[in-house]
């Protein structure tokens, strides 16, 4: 069994900024123009080996979980069996998601962010995206999905942000 956190996680068009070292008297400047168009990056992540699984996505709905849900069953091994940790979001807890064979969901309580180990990931995925501008929505996805691969490639940085010390299995790997 394969205890893992996921959330989903919107960006856009909006800048995000961030505060940067400038000599004194210079103000620092950062393009952006404020359009709201947005995609999604939806995250896996182990917090006991930092192992994780990334998709950036158009849009979230419950047909789109019940996909994210069977890529990371494919994604899983043969046989394993992953407990998926997520929020109360409407397209998860609808009854209509489709949750395949060999993984099963368990809810955080309502309004319990700092709960959630995969939101601690975000920042590092903004680190991509600060204080720069994008032609457009696509080109922002490749850097972001490219910032994913290089922190799936780095699951010693994904498990020093995601591991809670009460995350079952930290005694053990202490």
């Amino acid at each position: 069994m394969r205890l893992l956190a996921y959330d989903e996680h919107r960006l856009g068009l909006r800048p995000v900024y961030r505060r940067v070292w400038a000599r004194r008297g210079d103000r620092p400047l950062a393009v952006g123009a404020h359009r709201y168009r947005w995609f999604y990056v939806c995250t896996f992540v182990e917090p006991e080996t930092g192992e994780s699984l990334s998709l950036p996505l158009d849009g979230v709905d419950t047909e789109v979980m019940g996909w994210v849900l069977r890529e990371l069953r494919d994604w899983l091994g043969e046989g394993e069996e992953g407990w998926v940790v997520l929020d109360r979001a409407g397209w998860h807890v609808s009854g209509r998601v489709e949750v395949p064979e060999g993984v099963r969901l368990v809810f955080l309580p309502p309004y319990s962010p700092e709960l959630q180990p995969v939101e601690r990931v975000w920042p590092l995925v903004n680190e991509a995206v600060a204080n720069r501008y994008f032609r457009d929505l696509e080109e922002m996805m490749e850097v972001v999905a490219e910032r994913c691969r290089v922190l799936a490639q780095d699951p010693e940085t994904l498990r020093r942000h995601t591991l809670f010390h009460w995350c079952p299995g930290m005694k053990e790997s202490a």
